[in-house]
C-alpha cells in the first residue's frame, strides 16, 4: 500500500461556548443558505466530505482536506467573522481526535449543558444536509452511526440526562425562581422554531399560573399550537403591541438581525427579556434601559449547578462508552483500509490458480479439471479469510502484514480515497 501525497486527513474545526462568548459565537453562526453554498463551494474545490454543525453554542466543520485552512477559510468567507477572531477562540481537531470529539458531542458531554441532547436532533439536521448536498462519504456517515449509538447507550445506561436542564428549561426555572405562580405574569414567546416550540411547551406545562401567549413570523404556526396546548395566539402584525404588554418576552427567533429592536419596548415598565436566539436577536441596546432585564443563554447555563453537580457524578460511564464506540470505529475503519489488500490478495492467487490449472489441462480429464477448479477455489477463499481475520484482530499490526502480503504475492498498489 503505498501513501497518496495528496492524501487528505479528517480534521474538524470550531468554536463553542467554551472560549467564544454570545457575541462572537454569533459573528461565525451560519444560516441554513449558508451552510448549503458553504458545502457546495467545498465540493467544488475539491474538499468533497464536509459536513457544517451551526447551533447556538457551537459552529464546526468537520471534513477531508489537505490542511485545516481549508475548512477556516470556508467557515470565514461565510460568516461575519474572520482568521483572527477565529484563531482567538478556536480548536482544531485531526483524525481521531476529530472523531473522538463527535461521538462526546453526541453523548452531551460536550453540551453547554452537560447531558443536554438537543445536540442530536442538530447533528441530525447537518449530517442530512450534508448528504443532501453530496458531501457526505462513507468513514462521515459511519461516524455519525457511531456516535448516535453512543448517545442512545449513554441515555438507557446513564442518568446524565435526568433533570432536563435544556435552554427552554433553564429559561423556565429562571422565570420560576423570579416569580411566584400566584404573581400572574403575562409571558409572550416570540419564534417558533425547535427552541421556541419548546419553551412555549414548557411554559404551558409548568408555569400553569401565568398567562403565555405566542408569536411567530408565520401565523398559522402559532394559531396551530394552540390545538394543542394551553397558549393564545397572536399575529405577527400585533408583535409590538404583544412585546409592550407583555411582563416577559422571550425570544426564540433565528434571524441574523435582532427582531426585538428598542423602539419595541415600552420605557419605564419593568419587563424581564430573554434571548435564546444565536446570533442575539434582541438589540444590545435594550441592556442599557435599568428597567429591563436581559438574560441570553449564557447566563440561563449558570442557573443549572444543583442538577449539573448531579449529573457529573455519571460522566465516568459515559466516558467508558465513548471510548467503547470509539474503538469499535476504528476497528471497522482499519479494516476498511485493509480491505482493497485482501481483494488484490484474492486476484493474486485466483491468477496463481488460473496458471496452474492451465498448465495442468492437457494432462486431466475435464470432471477432473472441474473438481481441481473447485477445489483450489474453496483454498483461495480459505487463505483469503485467514488474512481478513489477521487483519481484524490485529489492527497494530496490519499495515506490517500488509506490507508482508505484498511483497510475497507481488500485490497491486492501493491507496485510500
Amino acid at each position: 500500500m503505498t501513501k497518496n501525497p495528496d492524501c487528505k486527513k479528517f480534521y474538524l474545526i470550531g468554536l463553542n461556548y467554551k472560549k467564544a462568548d454570545v457575541e462572537t459565537r454569533s459573528k461565525f453562526s451560519l444560516s441554513k443558505d449558508q451552510q448549503e453554498a458553504l458545502l457546495s463551494e467545498a465540493k467544488d474545490n475539491g474538499v468533497n466530505s464536509v459536513v457544517v454543525l451551526s447551533t447556538c453554542n457551537r459552529v464546526e466543520i468537520m471534513g477531508f482536506s489537505k490542511h485545516p485552512f481549508q475548512l477556516i477559510s470556508l467557515l470565514c468567507k461565510y460568516s461575519k467573522g474572520n482568521v483572527e477572531e477565529f484563531a482567538e477562540v478556536s480548536y482544531v481537531y485531526k483524525n481521531s481526535e476529530a472523531a473522538e470529539h463527535v461521538i462526546r458531542i453526541a453523548t452531551g458531554l460536550d453540551s453547554q449543558i452537560l447531558g443536554d441532547y438537543e445536540i442530536v436532533g442538530q447533528l441530525k439536521e447537518a449530517f442530512g444536509r450534508a448528504k443532501e448536498a453530496g458531501t457526505l462519504n462513507a468513514y462521515l456517515e459511519r461516524l455519525f452511526n457511531t456516535a448516535l449509538h453512543a448517545s442512545k447507550e449513554t441515555k438507557n445506561k446513564t442518568s446524565i440526562s435526568s433533570g432536563t436542564t435544556t435552554v427552554s428549561y433553564a429559561a423556565i426555572q429562571y422565570i420560576k425562581d423570579k416569580y411566584k405562580e400566584y404573581d400572574g405574569r403575562r409571558i409572550l414567546v416570540y419564534g417558533l422554531g425547535d427552541i421556541g416550540e419548546s419553551t412555549a411547551k414548557s411554559c404551558s406545562e409548568y408555569l400553569k399560573g401565568h398567562e403565555v401567549t405566542v408569536i411567530n413570523r408565520t401565523d398559522a404556526k402559532a394559531f396551530e399550537l394552540t390545538k394543542s396546548v394551553q397558549v393564545k395566539a397572536r399575529r405577527h402584525e400585533e408583535l409590538q403591541e404583544e412585546i409592550q404588554n407583555n411582563d416577559i418576552v422571550i425570544v426564540a427567533t433565528g434571524a441574523s438581525s435582532p427582531t426585538v429592536k428598542a423602539e419595541d419596548v415600552k420605557n419605564g415598565k419593568k419587563q424581564l427579556i430573554i434571548d435564546l436566539s444565536i446570533p442575539r436577536n434582541v438589540d444590545p441596546a435594550l441592556s442599557n434601559q435599568k428597567d429591563k432585564e436581559i438574560i441570553d443563554v449564557d447566563v440561563l447555563s449558570e442557573k443549572t449547578e444543583q442538577t449539573l453537580e448531579e449529573r457529573r457524578k455519571q460522566i465516568p460511564l459515559v466516558e467508558e462508552i465513548i471510548q467503547k464506540h470509539k474503538v469499535e470505529f476504528y476497528e471497522w475503519l482499519s479494516f476498511r483500509k485493509s480491505t482493497p489488500a485482501i481483494n488484490s490478495l484474492k486476484k493474486s492467487l485466483e491468477t496463481i490458480q488460473k496458471d496452474a490449472i492451465t498448465a495442468h489441462a492437457r494432462k486431466a480429464e475435464h470432471e477432473n479439471m472441474e473438481l481441481l477448479e473447485d477445489v483450489t477455489s474453496q483454498m483461495i477463499s480459505k487463505i483469503v479469510s485467514k488474512f481478513a481475520l489477521h487483519l481484524k484482530a490485529d489492527n497494530s499490526k496490519a499495515n506490517q502484514s500488509i506490507r508482508v502480503m505484498k511483497e510475497v504475492f507481488n500485490l497491486e498498489e492501493t491507496t485510500e480515497e
